[in-house]
């Protein structure tokens, strides 16, 4: 019998936890959960870019004034996670924030802004620094304008 790689035991482990975080925060406990002292966390609300099927996320995220912050690290994986991507696609999606609900838009941050919020994300979460070490790709930092509707 052939044993996963390390690399596959590290995608499942990574994809069982992410299950797990999104129970915990949609659950009745979400508003409770949502603000711990390791961070802050929302539910990202996509549409997948292929199928159009709806895709519920779990990030950990920081403020920059109204907007939320969040960072496509996957976790150093060499590729963009798959929310960031179906962002890239269609840039309207929701957050959910201990159980209430916010339409956003996304935009991918670049240049002395992004390095601006990606210093703010490490000083949040200094795990992100050691995910860049691991790939060579430049994370993306996204930024999630909230969408006020008259």
């Amino acid at each position: 019998m052939d044993l996963p790689s390390p690399a596959r035991l590290m995608v499942e482990f990574q994809n069982a936890v992410t299950r797990g975080h999104r129970f915990l925060l949609q659950s009745p406990l979400g508003p409770l959960l949502s603000t711990t002292p390791i961070g802050r966390f929302l539910v990202l609300h996509t549409t997948r870019r292929r199928s159009g099927d709806p895709r519920q996320t779990p990030l950990s995220y920081t403020r920059d004034g109204d907007a939320l912050v969040v960072i496509a690290s996957d976790g150093g994986s060499p590729r963009n996670p798959d929310w960031y991507l179906n962002l890239t696609d269609r840039p309207d999606a929701e957050v959910e924030i201990g159980g209430r609900r916010q339409s956003v838009r996304a935009e991918t941050v670049t240049g002395a802004e992004r390095d601006r919020l990606w210093r703010q994300a490490v000083g949040s979460f200094r795990g992100y620094a050691g995910y860049q070490e691991r790939t060579d790709r430049e994370i993306p930092v996204v930024r999630l304008t909230p969408i006020h509707l008259a």
